[in-house]
């Protein structure tokens, strides 16, 4: 039986932040992760899965230790963020509204992991067990403890669940969830163009849901498209060639010249725990909830969940206080699932009111969007909380 403080399953961005974030609190962690990330280099194509990363997630992970890693493999910052729908009226946003360089980052979710893996390097009292997966998972009055699929058992004070929106460990827990399908898929569709590193994120509405435009670094990009998950399906099955085609019938007319480098969807679902911890075992990330990408806020709110948790439990250990208690899991509780229930809700709202082609709904929407545009202090403000800075 190997002891630990805290055992974290899951080595991704979540969990490997929150490695970094407790190692100084000088507890005995141990992260277990199914699979290391292939190593970076420069000639690599872009990976399809990437996040918008806020000024506020950018902080936690300069907090961590891994920006300077994530900094020197490939990241693209934005400045701007415009959304509009079919009729015409658009909101747009700029970083000099609220007297800031840029919105945040575009990067690579296996760049980012890379990153945080390499911090935990540092820190002598993180144990990083990979490739390792969870066979059983026990609790009992005072700890926890965890049989590996290598026969390895462990026991700690508490059990990190960021092992993503499956997560077994929520499973072995018992700890149910709220969820429903959006009867809609996402598909990610990676460009090579002919234009300059841009800027801006776009984002155009219609009937059948969103599409947008990601930059990346260099003359890259990453189109994004929802539709109903019958015609992701037919969309997935055609060439590249083909699938160009596609792009530019439906496609705002702002790419430019482009070929298509590589492609892939999945569905849309969301879900949201019925209680964010239980016993010893607390979840964080989509193991807690999954939210609607369309404001790209998924890994964002997944960071929040940690600088939180992180920050009762390292302050509980600096005053001496037991940082394992149940009143301490029921404040970041309480912090973090109102928090979250509001984002996915306020998403909900957005999707269903952009997406909706009645005429009094598209009048609204518009009124909307013209007031919104002209709010002022009330839109650097909506502003500053889509990036995480209030």
């Amino acid at each position: 039986m190997q002891e630990f403080d805290v055992i974290i399953v899951g080595g991704g961005m979540v969990g490997a932040s929150t490695a970094n974030l407790l190692a100084p609190s000088g507890l005995k962690i141990a992260v277990i992760e199914a699979q290391m990330p292939s190593p970076f280099s420069f000639e690599q194509p872009m990976d399809l899965r990437v996040s918008a990363i806020s000024l506020a997630s950018q902080q936690l992970l300069v907090a961590t230790g891994a920006w300077t890693n994530i900094r020197e493999m490939r990241l693209c910052p934005y400045r701007r963020l415009e959304t509009w729908d079919q009729g015409g009226c658009e909101i747009k946003f700029h970083a000099n509204d609220i007297g800031y360089d840029k919105l945040g980052y575009i990067i690579e979710n296996r760049v980012i992991q890379l990153g945080l893996l390499e911090a935990m390097r540092r820190h002598h009292n993180v144990q990083l067990m990979c490739p390792e997966k969870v066979a059983t998972l026990a609790q009992y009055s005072d700890y926890a403890e965890i049989r590996l699929i290598s026969g390895a058992k462990l026991r700690a004070k508490l059990v990190l669940a960021a092992d993503g929106a499956n997560s077994i460990i929520r499973q072995q827990s018992n700890i149910g969830i709220s969820s429903w399908d959006y009867r809609q898929s996402c598909m990610l569709i990676n460009i090579d163009t002919d234009q300059a590193q841009q800027d801006v994120t776009w984002q155009e509405f219609s009937p059948t849901g969103p599409m947008a435009l990601l930059p990346l670094p260099g003359h890259k990009a990453s189109l994004v498209w929802y539709h109903q998950t019958a015609h992701i399906k037919y969309l997935s099955q055609l060439s590249n060639a083909e699938l160009k085609v596609e792009v530019q019938q439906h496609f705002p007319d702002l790419i430019g010249e482009f070929e298509i480098t590589n492609h892939g969807s999945f569905p849309l679902t969301r879900r949201h725990a019925q209680q964010y911890y239980n016993g010893r075992v607390v979840l964080l990330g989509d193991a807690a909830h999954t939210i609607n990408p369309l404001a790209g806020q998924g890994v964002n709110i997944g960071f929040k969940d940690v600088n939180v948790l992180c920050e009762l439990i390292r302050s509980a250990v600096i005053e001496g206080e037991a940082w394992d208690s149940k009143a301490l899991l029921t404040q970041y509780q309480r912090s973090r699932k109102p928090d979250n229930l509001l984002m996915q809700t306020s998403m909900d709202l957005f999707y269903s009111v952009f997406s909706n082609d009645s005429i009094p709904a598209k009048v609204l929407r518009n009124l909307g969007i013209a007031v919104a545009q002209r709010a002022g202090p009330l839109k650097r403000q909506a502003l500053r909380y889509a990036i995480g800075l209030s």
